[in-house]
């Protein structure tokens, strides 16, 4: 574990500084869906990642975002998403992280969310806790109720969908008049690490896929918040659709009753 967890922090730094060195010279993208951008970097991202990482682990399989999936024999699979917030990165926006998780048997055992324009290194380790630069991390305390909180979210990729962006838009306005106040970064991965940070009270989001939680839920669940579905069940990354992350059992219940009224 330690082993994996240091390389793991520097290709993600080293991708990092690959992301940084392109922004700053304008990043083409193309789309793989309607608002679902890819950009050369993101492959780029990828390719040095796995193949580092299958350097020092040759017999681990990998599921990433844009062209890697190795499935064998192991018990152990590297999560990948490459550049999680490509829409912003695409855009020049700094608001995008490189997200590296190490699962065993379908349960992850460590997470790295890299955000390269703040230098933020957040780290976690099933059992051993969550840190960012090396501090250790908590979710936020007290136990302030909903309309306290200060929430975070994100729309999915598919919102063009029939029903999807008013089922999405009904959820974002039920949140927006009982809470403190919502805000979206556009980085699903971020979100989550910034819940583990205390930064955000909860965090809401329906579609995502298995490579922008992976980390993230590990991060919040080891700093001590609670992640679910949006039913309240258990969260699985890889089967899981929704994902409901607060930092306490008052605020995670109020969260889930808006939910449900939502829709």
């Amino acid at each position: 574990m330690p082993k994996a967890l240091k390389l793991a922090e520097s290709l993600a730094r080293r991708a990092g500084e690959m992301l940084m060195e392109s922004l700053a010279g304008g990043v083409e993208m193309e789309l793989k869906g309607e608002i679902d951008p890819v950009t050369a970097l993101d492959r780029k991202v990828e390719r040095l990642l796995v193949k580092n990482l299958r350097r020092q682990f040759p017999d681990h399989d990998f599921l990433a975002e844009e062209e890697t999936r190795s499935s064998g024999c192991s018990q152990y699979r590297w999560v990948i998403d490459p550049i999680d917030g490509t829409t912003n990165f695409a855009h020049g926006y700094p608001c995008f992280v490189v997200s590296i998780a190490l699962e065993l048997g379908g349960d992850s055992l460590l997470g790295v969310i890299y955000q390269p324009a703040t230098r933020e290194m957040f780290t976690a380790t099933a059992g051993g806790g969550a840190f960012l630069n090396g501090r250790e991390l908590r979710v936020a305390g007290g136990d302030n109720p909903l309309d306290r909180a200060f929430l975070v979210t994100g729309f999915p990729y598919n919102i063009r969908q029939p029903g999807v962006i008013e089922r999405n838009l009904g959820r974002f306005e039920k949140f927006l008049a009982s809470s403190f106040a919502v805000r979206r970064d556009g980085s699903a991965a971020y979100d989550l690490a910034c819940v583990a940070a205390g930064r955000f009270d909860g965090f809401w989001e329906e579609n995502l896929s298995h490579w922008d939680t992976a980390a993230g839920c590990l991060m919040v669940r080891e700093a001590g918040g609670i992640v679910t579905d949006f039913a309240g069940g258990d969260f699985n990354p890889s089967t899981s659709r929704t994902v409901l992350a607060a930092n306490s059992k008052k605020l995670h219940a109020q969260m889930l009753a808006v939910l449900k009224q939502a829709d």
